[in-house]
């Protein structure tokens, strides 16, 4: 299965569009079925280290970086839409492009979830260029791309109540997703410089740790 990708209607929404809010709504339950919270979390407190500074890719409503403000402190957000009301005044928030992005130096500690799966080779790869020479972690969930797991989206998200929005979504987002070693091949990733682990849990889920080497 080639990734490929397509637009999420999602994005195409104003945030106040009642099917926009259901589907942000459904994300919400996606990503507590997922563990995804929890992954990060569990994962961060084991490798978080005193001096980091954390920026989390696509923040969104802000609620995964509250709660990792719990084992790392200095939790930080980029996204194209303002900081969410409830975002405090001690971490920033860089309304912004993240491939336009050109603070990296400032981060540690890269942290994303489903987001870069809506982004191309190319642009993985410039991202890659970006954040490498500075950052010493990266964690990054994103779906995991089989046939198996759209077909199984297809019987299970109408189930769950996810409305039109994030039926179509979420198949298109499998689409996009990654397997085995292609996300750090694509991010440009020095096998040299860099060690990895990669899991796919069986809900979909496709989880990278990249750690740079002493």
């Amino acid at each position: 299965m080639q990734r490929r990708l397509e637009p999420e209607l999602l994005d195409s929404l104003p945030p106040g569009d009642p099917d926009a809010i259901h589907s942000r709504r459904d994300l919400r339950v996606i990503n507590r079925a997922m563990g995804n919270a929890a992954w990060f979390e569990r994962t961060l407190a084991s490798n978080i280290r005193s001096d980091d500074r954390v920026i989390e890719l696509g923040s969104g409503t802000g609620e995964l970086s509250s709660r990792l403000r719990t084992v790392a402190p200095r939790v930080d957000g980029i996204d194209r839409v303002p900081a969410p009301p409830s975002w405090p005044a001690t971490s920033l928030w860089h309304q912004a492009d993240i491939q336009a992005f050109t603070s990296w130096n400032d981060y540690s500690v890269i942290i994303g979830n489903l987001i870069l799966h809506h982004f191309d080779d190319a642009s993985l790869h410039a991202l890659g260029n970006a954040i490498s020479p500075h950052a010493r972690l990266l964690l990054f969930s994103e779906p995991t791309r089989k046939r198996f797991n759209q077909y199984m989206w297809r019987i299970l998200a109408p189930l769950g109540g996810a409305n039109h929005v994030t039926r179509h979504d979420g198949y298109v987002s499998i689409a996009a997703g990654f397997r085995g070693d292609e996300l750090p091949r694509a991010l440009g990733l020095d096998p040299a410089a860099w060690r990895w682990k990669i899991s796919h849990t069986w809900l979909g889920a496709y989880r990278l740790i990249a750690e740079r080497r002493p």
